[in-house]
């Protein structure tokens, strides 16, 4: 492969990059592979989700400046470019029944207009291999189905220039192959979890693998895993760039980085495009491409 590889990751929130593939980012800037995240919204309607941090005024008064400094600080751990789309954060609507959704949000947005941002950075970064969200948005938040609407029609539009045309889009491109971020799923929870408890130790997803059962979650087909333990240590410490979301003391980090890259080295994905000739299960995203240089 001669030509230099490109991996784009479209996300919803700052903060999603760092907890969704955010080893396998790193890994691929190891290897020189230039990585761009797409943040959606400024995740202007996000919880303060770190106790420490809950009633802290400045923060609540400025959290959309706030959330965008722990986006470069995260950018920068990783070593990864990043674009903002400019949408606004829906929020999580809660209640029964739910309220609607804020006018002027992300999800209420037109799902081609929305698209014709996201055609922008894909004929101008030209990636090869986009990840995003499945139709599920990997859990039903509003502005993570969103992204995966728009990814779609993105992927498909970014060479259409009847649809996008390159007066205003730039010259069309088109990306090989679209995968969607499945690293929550249930065969690595499994595993985490009966290593701790076999270690003596307490597993913080005991309750995961119990609400698993009440959603009856579908089970997603596992396509590609990638090899990126070495890089847990740097998904952690993006990770906790974003302050306002995460607790360092809470469960996201309860289990060994030496226990999971014994029991489970790898980020996984779903292959949901491929306009190239691979085989399944992959190891690498550019599986395919990097042979067809």
């Amino acid at each position: 492969m001669t030509e230099q590889l490109r991996l784009m990751a479209v996300h919803a929130h700052p903060d999603d990059e760092s907890s969704k593939g955010a080893a396998t980012m790193a890994k691929y800037v190891s290897e020189g592979v230039d990585v761009l995240v797409v943040t959606c919204t400024g995740g202007e309607r996000g919880s303060i989700l770190n106790p420490k941090l809950q009633g802290d005024k400045y923060i609540e008064e400025n959290i959309h400046e706030v959330r965008r400094k722990e986006m470069d600080a995260a950018r920068e751990i990783l070593g990864v470019k990043q674009a903002w789309l400019g949408f606004v954060d829906s929020g999580l609507p809660e209640g029964d029944p739910l309220p609607p959704l804020p006018e002027g949000c992300f999800a209420l947005e037109d799902v081609d207009k929305a698209a014709g941002e996201l055609v922008r950075q894909i004929r101008s970064f030209r990636p090869q291999v986009i990840t995003t969200y499945d139709e599920n948005g990997g859990y039903p938040h509003p502005d993570h189905i969103m992204t995966h609407k728009i990814t779609m029609v993105a992927f498909e539009g970014a060479n259409d220039l009847e649809k996008y045309p390159e007066s205003e889009f730039g010259p069309g491109f088109q990306p090989q192959k679209l995968y969607y971020n499945q690293g929550f799923n249930r065969p690595r929870t499994v595993a985490l979890h009966e290593a701790m408890e076999a270690r003596g130790l307490e597993s913080p997803y005991g309750d995961w693998l119990k609400r698993w059962d009440e959603f009856e979650r579908v089970e997603r087909t596992l396509t590609t895993f990638v090899p990126c333990g070495e890089f847990f240590e740097t998904r952690d410490r993006a990770l906790i760039a974003h302050a306002t979301q995460i607790d360092p003391d809470g469960g996201w980090f309860r289990i060994p980085l030496d226990l999971q890259r014994e029991i489970w080295p790898t980020e996984e994905y779903e292959l949901a495009k491929s306009l190239v000739t691979t085989s399944l299960p992959e190891s690498d995203l550019f599986a395919g491409i990097r042979d067809n240089g």
